[in-house]
């Protein structure tokens, strides 16, 4: 492979190692042709499986900072870049294995970490992200339905009890009942005539000290 080539294919790599969410190498020795893109079809659109230089991927998985021990990267190589789903992925690959056991699976980078062989098949069991989330969201929704129940019976049960609140009288009414303190009109009504001396009886002092 030319030099400009070779850069290329690091470069390349190197990029599919960065955006994957996980990695696994495998050994392909012994599959056809067909056997291959079966593979690629179970692993689906969201994963690059790509047949790869060992000597090159090793320089790109350093480049991009994922270091892979050289066991990982004897014999005929290739590498499943997972974009979407990595317990999918591993559940795909461990299905194809069991019908095409030439398939080796090597080990991988999970999350950052490197895992073994016998811990991507235990990613394999797993249930998936789409069903961990179908889970979820019905546990969430059998959750609002029950406190909504909850809500109502409470409601009910304030509503029998509660007692009636006390009718609110219009304004117009309320205006209506407040008066100004009433006048004695009896008294007001005594004529403020000049009162007559001469009518006026006046006793004349006695003197009460009996005589002698």
């Amino acid at each position: 492979m030319a030099r400009p080539d070779k850069a290329a294919a690091v470069a390349e790599l190197t990029e599919d190692f960065k955006s994957a969410t996980a990695t696994y190498l495998t050994e392909y020795r012994g599959l056809t042709v067909t056997s291959m893109k079966a593979l690629r079809r179970s692993l689906g659109v969201d994963t690059k499986y790509s047949v790869v230089k060992n000597t090159l991927t090793k320089i790109a998985a350093k480049n991009a900072g994922v270091d892979i021990s050289d066991d990982l990267l004897a014999g005929p190589s290739a590498v499943a870049f997972i974009k979407g789903d990595a317990i999918d992925a591993a559940r795909n690959l461990k299905n194809f294995q069991k019908e095409n056991p030439l398939l080796v699976i090597k080990g991988g980078i999970y999350e950052g970490k490197f895992v073994t062989t016998a811990e991507i098949m235990k990613l394999a069991d797993l249930e998936s992200r789409e069903v961990l989330l179908a889970k979820l969201a019905g546990a969430m929704k059998g959750s609002l339905a029950k406190a909504a129940r909850s809500f109502d019976a409470l409601r009910i049960k304030l509503e029998a009890g509660a007692p009636a609140a006390a009718p609110v009288a219009p304004a117009a009414e309320v205006v209506a009942e407040v008066s100004e303190p009433e006048t004695n009109i009896a008294e007001s009504e005594v004529p403020a005539e000049a009162v007559n001396s001469e009518d006026v009886a006046v006793t004349p002092a006695t003197d009460e000290t009996p005589a002698e």
